[in-house]
């Protein structure tokens, strides 16, 4: 018996739409259908026989007669009417995906700038306000864009699900990855851990973003840190043989070396068989530490406390102010000091030395003598005390910033400790150059002579501490100097690894002229891999480290304008996605998610 052939495919015939089909049968081809220009009902298949026959039965009666230019007038204003009615669609289809998208991108500024979620009815009211204005016609069109509180809430988990999802893709290209970590609690008293992520990929792309914000509900052990460490590394599918380094403050919980996060990384890594991680103590913290040996109580319990008279009381504020203005003062008001705020101390300082005249004339008005104001042993303190505050809030200064490389920042290190010594040996021989208010003191001659025993041993014991604190990082300094240029390292004193390899590197000139108007990243993408695939290795490894927790402390200011007295209920979640849209650089792919939702008008 023979076999029997497959059923025909219809589609497999390649049917055609033949023109002439419209004349004789009101029909036109729309999409991949055809269309009867009459009842607008659809014939799947292009054949002359389905056509014939639906015209026949349906309109024949009523057509038939039209003949010549009356059937070519009738046919244009039916096609005229179809496709009127298609483009209706299409415009309502498009700007219907128009609101979805604008109730996106409104949800992710409301996120981005930390505004509360509701804020999206009052954006709501001034566009309505402002079509009413300019063009009520389009009123309905405005209407159309949903940003209720409720849907900014669901848009802005969605966006920062997208951003996240993002960084998933991302992290699968990854070489090498580092972390920098802090901790701090929101105003609920919940501690809050901060986890950033630096990795780069083979071509030397950088990536710098949020991985986690982690609730701590009980204890802020190091075990407890290492947990979230570990949760936040599976959910990004990390792996631990890429991690390079782990960058902390100087807390207890985070560099003991048995109980704290760094010691149980240490041993998860020796436990993994892999090489222990390089350790980083946030050098903006290190040297807002070495500022500490300076406390000169002599000098700030005064201040402190002649502008905490000033400013404690706002009628005296308020005089003071008056007075200074009077005065023509360069300066309004005298500022706070705040322990906690590193670079108070120095602008304080500054702007008290500078109004230290009017400040004297303003006490004594008041009926308050303060013998320190007009003693010059206290004055040369006061001088001295503020010049090397503000050179090392000029350090602190260098050191901010996203982004930044190890490499520039141990640069900023060395070239502070440089200028140091030189200010240390200028202040012995009382030169100062390069002390602006103590120079200007010493041109005024006053009668008690520079105090130089005791401004020497507060530069010695600042030198010390600066060589204890960053001791650990100096012992990195020839793998930091490879990574910042390979051209000048010594290759005697380099890792047997890397020295055919700088051998090569360093007598090739073509890439000596690439290496200077280059950025260090961009040079080392541009090196062959096959040639130097332990320097581009090395190049990579460096390339993430986090310098310090700038970043951390940075997004931790943000936490605390969004997580309010006010807003105080918003849920770790919710505070997790907000932070992630405010400090994320990658864009959320509004369009993507735009299309896979239908629009519905809201208030």
């Amino acid at each position: 018996m023979a076999k029997r052939c497959g059923k025909r495919k219809i589609d497999s015939e390649c049917r055609v739409f033949n023109p002439q089909w419209t004349h004789d049968y009101f029909f036109v081809q729309l999409k991949e259908k055809a269309v009867c220009l009459v009842c607008q009902e659809t014939v799947a298949v292009f054949k002359e026989y389905n056509l014939r026959r639906h015209y026949e039965s349906r309109h024949k009666d009523k057509y038939a007669s039209l003949h010549g230019q009356m059937r070519a007038e009738k046919m244009s204003k039916l096609k005229t009417g179809l496709f009127a009615q298609q483009t209706t669609f299409v415009r309502q289809t498009q700007l219907n995906q128009a609101s979805v998208r604008a109730s996106f991108r409104v949800a992710q500024l409301i996120a981005s700038c930390g505004k509360s979620f509701t804020e999206g009815e009052f954006v709501k009211k001034c566009l309505n306000v402002v079509v009413e204005e300019v063009c009520p016609e389009k009123k309905d069109v405005f209407n159309a864009v949903s940003l209720s509180a409720s849907t900014i809430t669901r848009r802005v988990e969605e966006i920062g699900g997208n951003v996240y999802a993002q960084l998933q893709q991302k992290t699968k290209d990854f070489q090498f990855f580092s972390l920098a970590l802090d901790e701090s609690t929101d105003v609920q008293d919940t501690a809050e851990l901060l986890i950033f992520i630096r990795g780069v990929n083979a071509n030397f792309e950088m990536c710098e973003e949020l991985a986690a914000l982690q609730s701590l509900k009980g204890t802020t052990t190091g075990e407890d840190i290492f947990d979230k460490v570990c949760q936040t590394m599976q959910q990004l599918d990390l792996d631990w043989a890429k991690l390079a380094s782990i960058t902390t403050d100087g807390a207890p919980s985070m560099v003991g070396a048995s109980r704290g996060l760094i010691g149980r990384m240490n041993r998860e890594m020796e436990e993994r068989g892999l090489t222990a991680l390089l350790q980083v103590h946030c050098l903006i913290h290190q040297q807002a530490l070495c500022c500490k040996v300076l406390k000169w109580d002599s000098v700030m319990k005064v201040v402190v406390s002649c502008i905490n008279f000033i400013r404690a009381n706002g009628l005296k504020h308020r005089q003071f102010q008056q007075f200074l203005s009077e005065l023509e003062s360069s300066y309004g008001d005298v500022l706070y000091h705040t322990e906690i705020r590193w670079l108070s101390r120095g602008k304080v300082l500054r702007r008290f030395y500078e109004l230290l005249p009017e400040v004297n004339a303003f006490l004594q008005s008041k009926g308050k003598t303060v013998p320190e104001l007009i003693d010059p042993a206290w004055k040369w303190h006061l001088a001295f005390l503020t010049d090397v505050t503000e050179l090392l809030n000029g350090l602190n200064l260098q050191l901010q910033g996203k982004g930044k490389l190890i490499c520039d920042m141990y640069s900023h290190i060395k070239g502070f400790e440089v200028k140091l010594r030189l200010v240390l040996e200028q202040v012995k021989k009382h030169n100062f150059t390069h002390l602006p208010a103590t120079q200007s003191f010493s041109a005024e001659k006053p009668s008690v002579a520079f105090p130089g025993e005791k401004c020497v041993e507060a530069l010695e014991m600042l030198k010390a501490e600066f060589g204890v604190r960053f001791r650990e990082l100096h012992v990195h300094a020839k793998e930091i100097r490879l990574f910042q240029n390979p051209f000048v390292a010594d290759i005697d004193e380099a890792q047997p690894s890397y020295q055919f390899e700088l051998a090569e590197l360093q007598n090739c000139d073509v890439l000596k002229d690439a290496f200077k108007p280059n950025s260090l990243i961009d040079f080392y993408a541009a090196l062959p891999n096959d040639t130097y695939p332990n320097i581009k290795q090395h190049a990579m490894k460096m390339s993430t480290l986090f310098g310090s927790t700038y970043i951390c402390e940075q997004t931790f200011s943000r936490m605390k304008l969004l997580k309010t007295p006010t807003r105080s209920r918003l849920t770790d979640e919710h505070l997790h996605q907000c932070l992630r849209l405010a400090v994320t650089r990658m864009e959320p792919a509004i369009q993507l998610l735009s299309s896979q939702m239908q629009a519905h008008s809201s208030h």
